[in-house]
């Protein structure tokens, strides 16, 4: 097989060979026909995560080795079965459950995962979607999209599930309350789309590119704030007051920072993104302000399944998707870096 991966951090991916996979026992082989680019395989791809504080992770201690596919938002085809893989057959066209834990404690079991403290994600752990096939350990991974583009489906194990888990830590928000995303980049207008579908009417968006403003408000945004000096002030006096909730898709030490003043009493913050940093928290202002922060990683095999039966009922409008070929997976990398996608890019 073909793969097109990272060799060095920060180097340009190489396309190299593999051999080719034989599925045994409950194993799955599938062939790629749609892989997404996320801002998380350019962290893979970069090496590391800034943890703040002159902290870095280095991949390495994530269990990463190279050279390693990424790609993570995987759909394709059904192309070989091992002997007791049940359920799935050849020709099958499925989406694909990335987040694969051990599968054997009680947090896997519970279908969560994405949380397992044991991680053996696609893409990160395995080899992902930037290689022409995938193998898979069982075929609990594999889900139909039913009618949905396919390349909108392979969007949702990451940013569909990310945007759905997120917004379901929102508790008993009332469905007119002011609710702001920060970063109107492809997992913002994932939750644009999740959050108008589940019934909230009051979405505000706010990014640091002017020229995302038009698309943010075509998409449904009741409006759009540009990201200066003033946004506090300018997003109060658009969502009427405080927002209840900031989801911060971005998530970096001043994006964070800002999502959290934003905030009045009873506010909740959910930090998205792994944008790096850290920032000066005043403790007795948490309790003062009654606010809480909270961790969204990804979602559970559930939320996959809750974010294809919305897309097939026609409540969840399609992001916009911009298509490149496989062999153009560096040039996706960099315009991804350089902030100039609007929605996701898929390779095909």
């Amino acid at each position: 097989m073909q793969l097109w991966a990272i060799v060095e951090p920060g180097k340009p991916l190489q396309k190299i060979e593999a051999p080719d996979p034989t599925p045994q026992g409950t194993e799955v082989l599938v062939k790629v026909t749609h892989a997404g680019v996320c801002h998380s395989d350019l962290h893979l791809w970069h090496g590391g995560y800034d943890l703040g504080g002159g902290k870095r992770l280095n991949i390495m201690d994530r269990g990463v080795t190279l050279p390693r596919a990424p790609g993570h938002e995987v759909l394709g085809e059904v192309v070989a079965v091992g002997p007791d893989a049940q359920g799935v057959s050849v020709g099958d066209s499925r989406v694909i459950y990335p987040w694969m834990g051990c599968g054997e404690c009680p947090t896997c079991r519970a279908g969560d995962e994405n949380v397992c403290d044991k991680p053996h994600a696609i893409g990160v752990i395995h080899h992902g979607g930037f290689g022409s096939h995938v193998l898979l350990p069982h075929p609990r991974y594999l889900f139909d999209y039913g009618n949905v583009d396919p390349a909108v489906a392979a969007t949702f194990p990451c940013s569909g599930i990310t945007v759905y888990g997120a917004i379901s830590k929102m508790a008993e928000v009332e469905k007119d309350a002011p609710v702001l995303l920060i970063g109107a980049g492809g997992l913002g207008f994932a939750a644009l789309s999740m959050l108008h579908a589940l019934g909230w009417t009051n979405v505000l968006m706010t990014d640091i590119q002017e020229s995302k403003r038009e698309a943010a408000l075509k998409a449904g945004a009741a409006a759009f704030i540009p990201g200066g000096p003033d946004a506090i002030a300018e997003v109060h006096e658009a969502a009427g007051g405080p927002p209840r909730v900031v989801i911060d898709f971005v998530n970096t030490g001043r994006t964070a920072e800002m999502g959290l003043e934003m905030l009045g009493r009873g506010g909740k913050l959910i930090l998205v993104g792994v944008g790096g940093g850290d920032f000066m928290l005043s403790t007795a202002m948490m309790i003062f302000r009654a606010r809480t922060i909270v961790g969204s990683m990804t979602g559970g095999m559930k939320d996959l399944e809750a974010v294809i039966r919305l897309a097939n009922e026609g409540k969840l409008a399609p992001v916009p998707v911009e298509r490149m070929a496989k062999d153009e997976a560096n040039a996706a990398m960099r315009k991804l870096e350089e902030g100039r996608v609007t929605g996701r890019i898929v390779l095909s």
